[in-house]
């Protein structure tokens, strides 16, 4: 069975993470969507709140592969390794992107030289979706249902009102 781990933030999951998803089912057996514990960028939404969401998104999928959401903490390599996942699925959405996981990759590769990344370019139209850009839009109001579900969106909204 060829296991990939898809590591991220996922604050919150959006059209984009899904789009990753749905493609890299094409290519693996098992996806373990992995949000992250330790986390330098100060996520909205708890841990917990993050799997909740993903669960409830990839429930709808319908994908005929199996999808797991595992949260980790430490280096991604070792739960990669943990899980007997050989490959890391990143997703790019633009030149900035490549150059930050591309440094990552080459990290990853010196920790684990039996793990590999792939990276998956976002599609065209979920080239310019960021949960930090959907988060913005939903702050100030902005109508956010071309970029999340509508269950994320209603999470996100309540999310903010507390926060106020």
């Amino acid at each position: 069975m060829k296991t990939a781990i898809y590591p991220g933030t996922f604050d919150p999951i959006t059209f984009g993470h899904i789009d990753i998803i749905r493609r890299a089912s094409e290519i693996f057996d098992h996806i373990i969507v992995a949000p992250a514990r330790d986390n330098y960028k100060n996520p909205l939404f708890t841990l917990e709140e993050r799997v909740e969401l993903i669960e409830s998104e990839i429930r709808d999928l319908n994908l005929p592969i199996k999808i797991s959401v595992e949260k980790f903490e430490g280096l991604l390599v070792d739960f990669a390794s943990k899980k007997n996942a050989k490959t890391i699925v990143r997703g790019l959405r633009a030149v900035s992107d490549f150059e930050y996981e591309f440094q990552m990759f080459g990290m990853n590769a010196k920790l684990n030289p039996d793990i590999q990344t792939i990276f998956l370019p976002a599609s065209e139209t979920n080239h310019f979706i960021a949960s930090k850009l959907v988060k913005e839009v939903a702050r100030l109001g902005g109508n956010i249902s071309k970029f999340v579900s509508k269950n994320v969106a209603e999470k996100l909204a309540k999310k903010l009102s507390e926060k106020k």
